[in-house]
């Protein structure tokens, strides 16, 4: 039994734990169990969450060294607890609409062959991101407390205030994925780490000039420090076959996507009280072009809270992955990253 909670760590290991070696109904039954919980309970602090209270408690009895959990050990054992109830839908990244999001400069180039399009579209426009995932096992694959999923993520931007042409979706990005997750006994600085490997593919459905479309695999190490996560995702792209007729639906409908688009992500988050700030980065240091986007979530009312957001450089879309803005958007925020 130690050898397999050694790996007491990050991403809802303690969960494991809880149900590897408790099980969920001993959890509820079992007196010592009980007894240290409502000892923790006692000495806790306004911030401590009941997921820490627990891990807390398990740690102890099974005379394992203690690792504190994080935001994102606390958000993925929360997520577990309800991850197969066909009731709950489980977000995966932020979900939001920003009512209102101006560009300094809308990408009308990639309009000016469809309809009448590019002259009449406006740099204010509406933007939203909805973004869940599946879990597709519910015992330990290779480790404890790992995981496989199927994640979803569509974005899109809508033309909502330009009456001369209708007001249409100017474009919409779809994300599906599978990606396995899992812990790694490595606590660098009191911490904690973890490693995604994930395919995806990501496209707008578009068709001929519009088109826009590419596959990569990639591999995303996490770390967390209380209330601190990093998170470090280099990608290789699928090569596709060169598209020869422009007009064809076959082949490469953006080959040099990387030149804009780099070879990898660089993000993080901070959680203050009830205020987020996150930060994400691209480049490709070989053309010098990438992107930064900046997000800020804060309190309104009840579940929903507030969130503004500002992005500067290539790709915020795809149709506008070789168009260089800077944008800035607010709204609401349903989930937050953490």
């Amino acid at each position: 039994m130690k050898k397999h909670l050694k790996w007491v760590s990050v991403l809802g290991l303690s969960v494991s734990i809880s149900t590897h070696v408790y099980g969920q109904s001993t959890q509820q039954s079992d007196p010592e169990f009980e007894k240290c919980l409502l000892k923790q309970i006692q000495t806790a602090t306004a911030d401590t969450t009941v997921a820490e209270l627990k891990n807390n408690c398990l740690q102890q009895l099974t005379n394992q060294p203690t690792f504190k959990t994080g935001a994102i050990s606390n958000r993925f054992i929360s997520e577990k607890a309800n991850a197969f109830d066909p009731y709950v839908i489980t977000p995966h990244k932020m979900n939001y609409i920003l009512p209102a999001s101006i560009t300094d400069g809308i990408n009308q180039t990639a309009y000016q062959n469809f309809s009448n399009w590019s002259s009449n579209l406006e740099d204010l426009e509406a933007k939203f991101q909805l973004s869940i995932k599946v879990p597709l096992n519910k015992n330990n694959i290779f480790t404890e407390g790992d995981g496989l999923f199927f994640g979803m993520t569509l974005q899109s931007w809508w033309q909502v205030y330009s009456s001369n042409i209708s007001k249409p979706f100017r474009e919409t990005n779809y994300q599906p994925e599978v990606f396995y997750i899992t812990p790694l006994n490595w606590h660098p600085f009191e911490g904690n780490t973890g490693l995604i490997v994930g395919l995806e593919h990501q496209s707008n459905g578009r068709s001929q000039l519009l088109s826009r479309s590419w596959n990569r695999a990639y591999l995303n190490f996490l770390y967390e420090k209380d209330n601190f996560a990093l998170s470090f995702r280099p990608w290789w792209r699928l090569p596709e076959d060169e598209r020869i007729d422009p007009l064809s639906t076959e082949g490469d409908d953006n080959p040099d996507i990387d030149d804009y688009m780099g070879h990898f992500e660089l993000a993080t988050v901070y959680k203050w009280h009830h205020y987020e700030l996150s930060a994400k980065a691209r480049q490709n240091f070989a053309t010098h072009k990438g992107a930064l986007e900046l997000g800020f979530t804060f309190p309104l009312w009840g579940k929903l809270r507030g969130y503004a957001q500002y992005f500067n450089g290539y790709g915020e879309s795809l149709i506008d992955y070789n168009h260089n803005q800077q944008r800035f958007g607010i709204g609401i925020a349903l989930t937050d990253i953490l």
